[in-house]
């Protein structure tokens, strides 16, 4: 992992430390991602309730507050339960265009003994943006520690990156 990801996991660590809620985890989580990282014009979760993703904390422009499990990035990730990057949303079959001057897409599951939780998605207005060469410090993102009602956990399972390419053979399965 590089250096950059690795200052951005400690800062992380940092805001959400002492912290017992996990909406305001999120919030702080969201909040530094659109802060530091170069090119971002949405970076925030959906969780999972009752076969759906619903809004949690973000930053950027208003977004769909419901999204079908299966339907759209976010949706797909957290059925499959894998990490998509999306070089160009205009290719991604089904795509939701929440903002649309987003181009590429990076959706992260947020894992927790086999079941998703939930999933941090990060947008940008420039095709291409979310390369394979800082896929290894993605994860570190989703690494914290979360407090949902009084028991500690690690949201988070080594996902393989996955092209758009790469997830049409899975989708059409």
């Amino acid at each position: 992992m590089n250096g950059f990801y690795q200052g951005l996991a400690q800062q992380l660590a940092g805001l959400i430390e002492d912290e017992q809620d996990f909406i305001a985890n999120c919030a702080n989580c969201s909040a530094l991602l659109m802060a530091e990282l170069d090119h971002i014009n949405w970076a925030g979760f959906y969780f999972a309730r009752d076969g759906e993703l619903v809004l949690g904390p973000f930053q950027g422009m208003p977004a769909c507050t419901r999204i079908p499990w299966g339907e759209g990035v976010c949706g797909t990730a957290a059925q499959l339960a894998d990490c998509i990057i999306v070089p160009d949303v205009h290719e991604f079959p089904g795509h939701i265009a929440c903002d649309a001057r987003s181009r590429s897409e990076l959706v992260i599951p947020l894992i927790w003994q086999g079941e998703v939780l939930g999933v941090l998605g990060l947008d940008s207005p420039e095709v291409d943006r979310f390369g394979e060469e800082d896929h290894p410090g993605y994860p570190t993102l989703c690494r914290g520690r979360f407090v949902v009602n009084g028991d500690t956990y690690y949201p988070f399972e080594e996902p393989t990156s996955l092209n758009t390419l790469e997830l049409l053979p899975k989708l059409q399965a």
